[in-house]
Formats: C-alpha cells, sequence, structure tokens
C-alpha cells in the first residue's frame, strides 16, 4: 500500500511540503493536504489589500487549483488530533496517515487584549486586512498607534511596515499633517537579530515623524476614552488603532497534548521538526523550534521534513538538520522594499545581515512570490 501523509494546514509549510513529495514520489505516495479556508494569501499581500494597491481577489490562490500527482486537497475544519494513532476528525471525516505534519500555524486571540475588539481594528487575518480599507477610509484626523499586544507575533517586521506604509496612505491623501503615526512593539529595536536593519528602520521613522515605543505591549483598549494601556503603564490617545493580536496555538494543537498550553508552541526536535510522538513533525508557526513566525521560516522547516519523508519512503539517509536560516523583504515605504537575511540556530545568537533598499529588491520580492505560485499552484 501507498504511505499516506497528511499535512494539516496550506499555508507556506504545508504547500512547500506537498509540492516536494509530489515532485519526487509522484502517484507513489499518498498525500492529503487539509485546510479550513479555500485560498492561499501572501502575508505581505495582506498590506497590499489594506492600503489599496491590490484588490482582496486579486491575491487569493485557490488550493482546488492544486493538480499535482498524488495530492488531495480537502477543505475541511479539524477538529481533533491523536498523534499517538497519527489520526485526524475532521468535519469531512477521520484520516489515518502512516506519518502526520501539523502546519495549522498560530491563531489570534483577539479577546486576550480587552477592548480589541470593541476599540480597535487588527490587520494580521484575511477578514482583518480585507476590511481595512474601509477602517482607513474614515481616519483623516488624530493619532494613530499600531500596537503589538503579544509578545510572539507573526513576520517581526510587518508591524514597522504596516507604520511606514501608512505614512505614505495618508500623505497620498493630504491627511499625514493631521495625523501622528506610533509603533508600539515588545523589541528593543524594530529587528533585534539585525541592528543594521534596524537602524534602517529607525532612520526611516525619524525621517517621517514617527514614534517608536519601545519594549512595551498594549495591554487593553479603554473604547469610551480612547486610550490605549501600555504594558509600562503608560496610556496613549489614539482614533486610530491598528493592533497586532495576541497569537496562541490552535486550540484543537492543545487538546492533543502536542503543547502544554495556549501560548507554548509544540516542541519539536530542533533537527528534524519531528515531536515527541514518532512520526509526527510540527512546521511552521505552530512550532517552537526558536526561530521568527514568517513563511520562509516554515518553508525552511518543511524542506527538511520532505527529505526525511522521502527517505523514509525510498530508503536512504536522513537529511541535515535544519539551519533556521531565512531571508525577509521589509518594505520601507515611498516603493522602496529592503532584505534581512537572518540565520537563528546556526551560531549561538541569532544574526541578521542587511540589504538596503533597492529597485533589484522591489523585483526580486516579486519573483520570491511568483515563483511560489507557479511550484505550488502551477501559476
Amino acid at each position: 500500500m501507498k504511505t499516506r501523509v497528511v499535512v494539516l494546514g496550506a499555508g507556506f509549510g504545508g504547500l512547500e511540503l506537498t509540492t516536494l513529495l509530489s515532485d519526487a514520489l509522484g502517484d507513489a505516495i499518498d498525500v492529503v493536504l487539509v485546510d479550513k479556508a479555500g485560498a492561499f494569501v501572501f502575508g505581505f499581500s495582506k498590506l497590499d489589500v489594506m492600503f489599496g494597491r491590490r484588490s482582496a481577489a486579486s491575491v487569493q490562490h485557490v488550493y482546488r487549483d492544486i493538480v499535482k500527482p498524488g495530492i488531495r486537497f480537502v477543505q475541511t475544519t479539524v477538529r481533533s488530533i491523536d498523534p499517538a494513532a497519527r489520526r485526524t476528525v475532521t468535519d469531512a471525516g477521520t484520516l489515518e496517515a502512516d506519518m502526520l505534519v501539523v502546519a495549522l500555524g498560530a491563531d489570534y486571540d483577539l479577546a486576550a487584549t480587552p477592548g480589541l475588539v470593541e476599540g480597535g481594528s487588527e490587520f494580521y487575518s484575511v477578514p482583518g486586512a480585507f476590511a481595512m480599507p474601509e477602517v482607513l477610509s474614515r481616519f483623516d484626523r488624530g493619532a494613530a498607534i499600531v500596537g503589538v499586544t503579544g509578545k510572539s507575533f507573526k513576520c517581526p517586521p510587518a508591524p514597522s511596515e504596516a507604520a511606514l506604509l501608512l505614512h505614505d496612505h495618508l500623505t497620498q491623501r493630504g491627511r499625514r499633517a493631521a495625523t501622528a503615526i506610533t509603533l508600539v512593539m515588545p523589541f528593543g529595536t524594530p529587528v533585534p537579530p539585525s541592528p543594521d536593519t534596524s537602524q534602517a528602520i529607525l532612520a526611516a521613522f525619524a525621517e517621517r515623524g514617527i514614534t517608536f515605543v519601545k519594549d512595551n505591549l498594549v495591554k487593553s483598549l479603554d473604547p469610551g476614552r480612547k486610550v490605549a494601556v501600555l504594558s509600562d503603564g503608560i496610556e496613549l490617545s489614539y482614533q486610530l488603532f491598528l493592533g497586532i493580536p495576541v497569537h496562541r496555538v490552535p486550540e484543537v494543537v492543545v487538546d492533543a497534548g502536542l503543547a502544554a498550553h495556549a501560548h507554548d508552541w509544540v516542541p519539536v526536535n530542533k533537527h528534524t521538526l519531528e515531536t515527541r510522538f514518532p512520526g509526527v513533525y510540527a512546521v511552521g508557526d505552530v512550532n517552537g523550534v526558536g526561530t521568527p513566525k514568517a513563511g520562509v521560516f516554515a518553508e525552511g522547516a518543511a524542506r527538511v521534513v520532505a527529505e526525511a519523508i522521502i527517505a523514509r519512503v525510498r530508503g536512504g539517509s536522513p537529511p541535515e538538520a535544519y539551519k533556521g536560516q531565512g531571508s525577509c523583504y521589509v518594505e520601507f515605504g515611498h516603493d522602496q522594499v529592503g532584505r534581512v537575511d537572518v540565520d537563528f540556530l546556526s551560531g549561538p545568537k541569532p544574526t541578521g545581515t542587511f540589504q538596503p533598499p533597492s529597485a533589484a529588491l522591489v523585483a526580486e520580492k516579486a519573483r520570491f512570490g511568483s515563483s511560489r505560485l507557479r511550484r505550488w499552484f502551477g501559476k
């Protein structure tokens, strides 16, 4: 019988993993890719929609367009996972696996920040980002806060990008002089592993009059007073609050015993991404391997797991250890894109190398997206 691999989650990790398995093994393997959504959206595309650079329809890539040997996509909700038995119960039925890959990402807990639902907006979820053009159209004067509400969140440069792009958006509308922009982050610098990247972002903030509040979280909002309360007790007034919600482990993953609690990411072997359950891997934002929660790192982890599965099916040596390396593109506004190359696991501490904004990097970022669409969807 064919080896069956069940992949829960069709983000960067799930898409890269299933593509590699299909390319290497074709119909010799039975791969089921599961996701509750019907379409994939790049993280950077949320900012494009948010600021009117792309339409919502144009950034959604439908999973059912995937036609690859050995791959079957199922749109359904995961209800329970039994990692010991490698069994998953979904609304579409029960899936048994020889190897199980959990790539369900991080969920958002808006209720963890009192007042956020009633008094603010979030742009990290797909629905939140798609609703932002209307939210931004109503803001034309006063204070705007881009605020992080939890210590662990996807794409660490994204809050800085949002602040810089908000500056451009308000400038284009002729409303920048009537507004103020503040970014609240839990780090001492925008991108801690790369001092050069952080320095460049802080210089861009200074040039544009954006206030950076470091080493702080937004703990609550008071919608009545229009005040954000920070972790150090400071209160900031606002007319527009753009929040990065608290991230948590999906409840179904916690219930499965793969994580101890909602904010304890799934422990894995740092070299192989395998959990404590044999034949069960955790890839991407859901795991606690020690890399940022960003698509490029999920993609790198997926390659290691794919090579391990291919070796098991064909017989052969296990893959090299996961290196925790990746490159993130950073929007600086003014149609400029920089890049930071980060290494999290090779040395005693994370390190990052900065490439300043350039036209070449704008084109490179576009190729990054289009190359993935060709590989994953055949577009």
